[in-house]
């Protein structure tokens, strides 16, 4: 096995980067025809979520694997090698079958835990299985990434850990509000009729929203969406299809969309949102202002020269450019006695200089006073104003009268949206911060386990079955031999009747069987170990066994295993 990933996610890169590499449908396709098309590779699939985009290959040689992976991915997402390569990350051999265990459990997702990505995972080897890319190793590796992923649901508590993107999405509109308080008599718009909006769609319906309006480029399949919504029997939502064209119209009657589609362009423009605010409340939508900062009349003021009032001589450093009482240069090179008194005098404080004279100080007090503020001021890089902090006005925020959420990579809704008041926009890159403060569930370590156990059994089936053409070579070449022998035997004794003949082939051949039998089971355990796949060349040296024998045998292993691997797909 020589399985090698090469890609990119919410773990490696910054959304803008993601959104810029996000690979269309047909890309996809075209990315897995060249994958198979350059030398190194053999097997290729890809794995391309909202927040990943991995490329899975079967090659013979790593680091040109590693470069030709690279280049490709580089080519087809439309970001340059150079400044793709930073965010870029490799796993090789059992590393690689750990990353999509792990991907498959839902470890790697944005919420941890999620479903959806055992989902993406089918349909990413439903691809490859179509477009003739994925053999043996790459069936074998995503079929049972489905089945470590299941498993993992059903004997643990990973669910608890995260919920689905969409769930998280909707909680996040709802700033930690019940989702379903929430959505109770709402109206939905839904952008696309993929996977996730489907799932959208379902999840805003079970959290008992009035009305699910899809809208879709394909009408059919909005419209197939909107009857099985309507069909479902555990909601009474209403459910309807529009085209496309219609969106405007529907945002404005809307008060919540979700989009999510294959679009490489923006779908909602901030002139688009701007103008469904503005057709439900009837006035123009604002966008947030900078925050306004009220500056108190009551403070001395900070300038250049002297300050009346100030309670120090300062007349030795008031030459000194931009000097400013207020400021640094004003406590510089100061005792510690002269330094509260400019400290008390900052914050209006009173001060009565005949007491200070009176004062006993001693040196240690003084340069206890001294030694803070210097460590202060190393730390901040500065000497602190004792300025007292001016008061903030907030802005006011209304209530948003339209919540979005985008789950699309690259992004359906303008970011610019962000800025209009009256508007929530929670899109992928949102989302990436959000999931960051989620804290995992003591499940995951249960989850993780599992990944682990599963990787030494996937490899160790992958190197048991690596030996397994060799042994049936060897048996097949001592079923050729037993073959020749009785047929030499019956010229030899042309009388013996066909039980005679019957018995003596049959004792033959269990002797055959119990000289192979113990060393090609033995053999086929050893291979299974860590460094066993040097038990095959030496089976093939023992025996002289003829390497086109083996290679065809294998080829027809593969034949088989990847027509099962289909069949099991399409049940």
């Amino acid at each position: 096995m020589s399985l090698l990933v090469v890609g990119l996610s919410h773990r490696s890169a910054p959304v803008s980067v993601l959104e810029r590499a996000a690979l269309s449908p047909d890309a996809q396709i075209k990315l897995l025809q060249d994958t198979i098309a350059a030398e190194p590779a053999t097997e290729a699939a890809v794995l391309a979520t909202c927040n990943r985009i991995e490329l899975y290959a079967d090659v013979d040689k790593f680091h040109a694997g590693v470069a030709e992976l690279s280049t490709l991915l580089a080519q087809h997402s439309g970001v340059g090698l150079e400044e793709l390569t930073p965010y870029l990350y490799v796993h090789y051999e059992d590393r690689a079958v750990h990353h999509l265990f792990s991907v498959a459990c839902g470890l790697d997702s944005m919420v941890i835990g999620e479903g959806q990505i055992l989902g993406q995972i089918k349909d990413a080897l439903a691809t490859a299985q179509e477009l003739h890319t994925a053999g043996r190793l790459l069936n074998d590796l995503f079929q049972q990434a489905l089945r470590v992923g299941k498993r993992a649901h059903s004997e643990t508590g990973i669910d608890r850990a995260g919920q689905s993107l969409v769930t998280f999405g909707l909680e996040q509109l709802t700033s930690g509000a019940d989702v379903q308080a929430w959505a109770v008599g709402k109206r939905a718009l839904v952008i696309g009729a993929g996977s996730m909006s489907s799932l959208a769609a379902a999840t805003l319906a079970r959290a008992g929203v009035a009305e699910v309006v899809i809208a879709n480029r394909t009408l059919d399949r909005a419209e197939r969406l909107a009857q099985i919504l309507m069909d479902g029997g555990d909601t009474d939502v209403a459910a309807r299809a529009v085209p496309m064209e219609s969106v405007p119209a529907e945002l404005t009657r809307a008060d919540v969309a979700v989009s999510c589609t294959g679009a490489t362009g923006l779908v909602l423009t901030a002139e688009a949102v701007a103008a469904a605010v503005e057709g439900r409340t009837g006035a123009p939508a604002e966008e947030r202002a900078a925050t306004p900062r009220v500056v108190r009349e009551d403070l001395p003021p900070t300038s250049v020269g002297t300050d009346d009032g100030c309670p120090l001589d300062l007349s030795p450093v008031q030459g000194a450019a931009a000097f400013s009482v207020m400021g640094e240069a004003a406590v510089a090179g100061l005792d510690a006695a002269a330094l509260e008194q400019h400290a008390a005098w900052v914050d209006n404080a009173t001060v009565d200089r005949r007491r200070r004279a009176q004062d006993a100080r001693t040196p240690e007090s003084d340069a206890a006073v001294i030694a803070a503020l210097a460590a202060t001021a190393a730390a901040i890089g500065r000497v602190p104003e004792r300025r007292k902090p001016e008061p903030v006005v907030e802005a006011p925020r209304p209530a948003p009268v339209l919540s979005l959420l985008d789950l699309a990579m690259p992004r359906d809704i303008d970011a610019a949206v962000h800025r209009l008041l009256g508007v929530r926009l929670v899109d992928i890159e949102s989302l990436a911060e959000a999931s960051a403060d989620v804290p995992m569930a003591a499940d995951v370590d249960m989850v993780r386990r599992i990944v682990s156990d599963e990787v030494a059994a996937f490899g160790a089936a992958q190197r048991a079955a690596h030996i397994t053409p060799t042994v049936v070579a060897l048996r097949t070449m001592a079923a050729d031999v037993v073959a020749s022998e009785i047929a030499r035997l019956d010229g030899r004794l042309p009388g013996l009747d066909e039980k005679q003949r019957g018995e003596i082939t049959q004792t033959v051949r269990r002797v055959v069987d119990k000289l192979l039998h113990a060393p090609t089971v033995r053999v086929k355990q050893l291979a299974a170990e860590p460094g066993g796949a040097g038990y095959a060349d030496a089976l093939r040296t023992l025996f002289d066994l003829d390497q086109e024998t083996v290679d065809s045998v294998s080829r027809a292993t593969d034949d088989i295993s990847t027509e099962n691997a289909k069949n099991r797909g399409r049940a």
